[in-house]
Parts: structure tokens; sequence; C-alpha cells
């Protein structure tokens, strides 16, 4: 089921709402607990229904787990807790790497040993990537002694809160639980839904207005670059344009699913944690990632670097953990060598910027700003091709000056007829831009928001009022592929 849609909007979160509360209201708190955590298995069913017994058994085998670790604490278990996390982990890597790696692998077990076994055509489940970092680190975190002693309906809410369930952002057990523990957020807080409200039609609209369109756009393009390169080499407007596109497209798509998620979290009095911080306005790759996907970095800073790096050994340095924790960034997103590569070639730019700021070697905004978004468009190329030749085709387009023409009035005339033919996709990049360089983010928007100040209310009404004329065209969000 997918936020931007009549039956969620109109069915689904009314439903779950006006239960939720009405249980609570009753004083029936673990009844609504149940309740929310039924909506949440009905919400991921609709998604990936022949996936959801494994995502219940994987999530309850998840509980078992860890909740053994969280009971076994002390040197007197430790070979047993280690080879019980093992297992915990295995099991949920294993369960992602059959749906998500296997034809990766028997692709490549093809190409060097030259057989030909038939790939297993495996549907990706919806949010596997997301909750399978969530239990890891909920196991983690049992073996190491900071978890709680959950029952079973409170770490089930925490897993399967349905706003976050599918593209996050990622959320810690510590953030959650005791949110719903608390009194205070038992009960329907007007201001608390409004907010929630305001929050949400900022990223429908971020979603529907600005990434659908501009996807569609890219994705006729990069899905049909063989077809393209039959009439010749890519152009050098055609490269750029729709590479622009794509890296305005992705921001939107999944900052507005996080927007959107976030502000459902408040209707509920639950605070999500922020998951952009407007990434393209980042001076150089280590500021970038500190902005792009705050809980995804956030997670693999935690489980992943720290778990490589240790100080003073030249062997586990910064540097080190940096490439090892991008290497398996790049292999999470996606089951491809194009993803490795993005991913530590991601990992190269932040090892730059990391050596630059050690080194007080500072770059000015002026520069760094746009100098970073532009490496942001040739990383993304990469992500959104199909294959290394793809890639390479466009990045050949990118400097194919001589598709311009021979004088500079026959560039200017090649210029403004691409512009014309292209005015609507290119007028919504621009307002894209725009607002990804001098507007506020939705936080700081938010923040700022009081139902005493009319024109919240209004505002949030024409943007959702937009988007539900626009709900008969249903676009999937780009993220729902990992």
């Amino acid at each position: 089921m997918i936020f931007s849609t009549y039956q969620f909007i109109l069915v689904f979160l009314p439903i779950v709402f006006a239960g939720y509360f009405i249980l609570h209201s009753l004083k029936w708190h673990q009844m609504a607990k149940i309740w929310l955590i039924l909506a949440s298995f009905y919400f991921y069913a609709q998604g990936s229904p022949d996936f959801f017994p494994f995502f219940l058994g994987s999530v309850i085998g998840n509980y078992l787990v860890g909740t053994t670790l969280g009971g076994i604490q002390g040197d007197k278990y430790k070979m047993e807790r280690k080879m019980l996390l093992l297992v915990g982990v295995l099991g949920n890597v294993g369960l992602l790497g059959y749906y998500k790696y296997t034809d990766f692998f028997i692709s490549n077990y093809n190409f060097i040993t030259g057989s030909d076994v038939a790939l297993k055509r495996i549907i990706l489940p919806i949010g596997i990537s997301f909750f399978t970092f969530q239990l890891i680190a909920f196991l983690v975190d049992s073996y190491r002694g900071e978890t709680q002693e959950y029952d079973v309906v409170n770490y089930l809410l925490f897993i399967t809160f349905f706003p976050q369930l599918i593209v996050g952002p990622i959320i810690h057990h510590k953030e959650v639980v005791p949110q719903f523990a608390d009194e205070k957020n038992q009960r329907i807080i007007f201001e608390n839904v409004a907010k929630g409200m305001f929050i949400f039609s900022i990223g429908c609209a971020k979603k529907m207005l600005l990434a659908d369109p501009l996807t569609t756009d890219a994705q006729l393009f990069f899905n049909h670059l063989p077809e393209i390169m039959m009439n010749g080499p890519i152009k050098f407007l055609s490269s750029w344009f729709y590479s622009l596109e794509y890296t305005v497209s992705y921001y939107f798509d999944l900052s507005g699913y996080a927007d959107m998620a976030i502000g459902l979290g408040w209707m509920f009095n639950i605070r999500i944690p922020q998951n952009f911080n407007s990434p393209y306005k980042a001076k150089d790759f280590q500021d970038y990632w500190a902005r792009w996907h705050i809980t995804l970095s956030r997670f693999l800073g935690a489980y992943i670097f720290r778990s490589v790096y240790k100080r003073g050994n030249k062997y586990r340095n910064y540097y080190v953990a940096t490439m090892v924790t991008f290497f398996v960034s790049g292999f999470w997103h996606g089951a491809g060598w194009t993803f490795v590569v993005w991913g530590l070639i991601n990992g190269i730019l932040v090892c730059i910027g990391s050596y630059r700021n050690k080194h007080k070697k500072k770059t000015p905004l002026w520069l760094g700003v746009p100098l970073t978004f532009i490496l942001a468009i040739l990383v993304r190329v990469l992500f959104v091709s199909n294959t290394f030749m793809d890639a390479w085709n466009v990045y050949k387009g990118m400097f194919n000056f001589a598709s311009l023409g021979a004088g500079l009035s026959e560039a200017a005339h090649t210029v403004w007829t691409f512009i014309v033919n292209h005015q609507t996709m290119g007028l919504t990049c621009l307002i894209g831009l725009f607002i990804c360089w001098f507007m506020p983010t939705t936080k700081d928007i938010s923040d700022k928001f009081t139902t005493k100040k009319w024109y919240y209310l209004v505002y949030a009404a024409i943007l959702l009022a937009i988007c539900i004329f626009k709900m008969d065209k249903v676009v999937q969000f780009l993220y729902f592929q990992f």
C-alpha cells in the first residue's frame, strides 16, 4: 500500500487512527497497541502478500533470539552469546540474500564458469532491506545488553509501525518504544495531528508534484539507452538533462516518503527521526552523507563503521572503515556491480572530504556546493544505469560537445530547441533545484508550525487537495526496489 493513494488516505488511515485512539480512550492500552500492530501487518501484506508469512516468521524469530541474548549477559555465557548472535545475524542476512542477491550470484557464477544456470527471477519483497537493518540492530543491541526486556507487543510495535516499515526512516528501539508507553501520547493531541497533516502534505507534494513527473521522464531515457544508442551517440544536452532530472527526483522521492512517514508519526504522537537535511547544500561528500538518508548513515556508522574502526590501528583507521562501510552501503542498495562501484566511489569522495577538513583545507561554499552537486549527478548516473556500458555511454555523452553544433550560433539554436522541447520538465526541475538550494527544510518549516497561524492549515489543505486530484496515477516510490 502506498501513502499517496485514495485507499491509504481515505480508508486505511482514518480507520486505523480512530480505532487506535478509541481503544486508548477506553483504557484498553494493550489492545490499542495490538490494533496498530495488526493494521501494520495488513499494511505490509497489501504490498507483499506472498512474503508476509516469512516476514512474520523472521520478526518472531528475531524476537526469540534477541530476548535470549538479553537474558544471558555476562562472561559465563560469552561463547554462547556470540554463537547465538552469529546465528541471528546470518539468518537475517541469509533471508535478505536469498530474495535480493540470488540472481546476482547466479549471473556471476555463469559468467565465471561459462555455465548456463537459469535465473530464479525472485520478486523482491518490499521493505526487506530496511526492516532487516532494524532487526540486526535489535540483535546487536541485545547482545551488548542495551535493550530492555521488551514484551512481544512493544517489540512488534517497534518493528512494524507502518509509517516507517517499508522505506524508513530507520528507527531505533530506544527512540520509539518509550513513546508508545508514555501516557500523554495515548490520547489525540489535535496540535500534533494538524502538524502531522502539514508535514504529510509537504511530503506528498514532493512525491507527486516533483518526483513523479521527473522520475517518469528520466526513466524513459535510462531504461531505453540501448535503443537510443542505435541512433547514434548520446547527445550532450540529453545526458546532462536526464541525469540532472534523476538526481533531483531521487531526493524528492525519498525525502517525500520520509516527510510523509514523519507526518504520520506526529498524528499518532510518535516522533520519527529526521532523514534529510538539504543534502544538495553540502560543501563536500563528507557533509553530503551527513545530510542524506541520515538514519541509514547512522545505522551504517553504528554497526559497520564502528565495528571496523579502531583508533591508532593503521589497518583499521578512519579511511579503511569508511571504505568498508560504503562497500556495504553499495552492496545493500542493489544486487549489481554498478552499486558496489557506486558505493566505493562515494567512499573515496567522503575520504577526500574528510582529509581536506582534517587538514583545514576549506573549499569556499560558492565553489564547494556546486562542485559537490555536480559530483552527485555523476555518481547518480552509475546508480541508476542498468549496466556499466549504459553508464559509460551517458558519461561519454556528457562530453559530446560536437552534438551542440559546429559554431556558436548553431550551438545556441540547439540549446534553444532543446529547451522548447523540454520546457515542462525543465521548469519542474528548476523549481526542484530552487527548493533544494534556497528553501528551508521541512523540519525548519514544521518547527515553526502552529495552529494559531491559519495560513499553515490553508497551505496544507491546498497541497493535499492538489495531490488527491492527481492520485488516479500511482507511481511507486523509487526505494521500493531496494
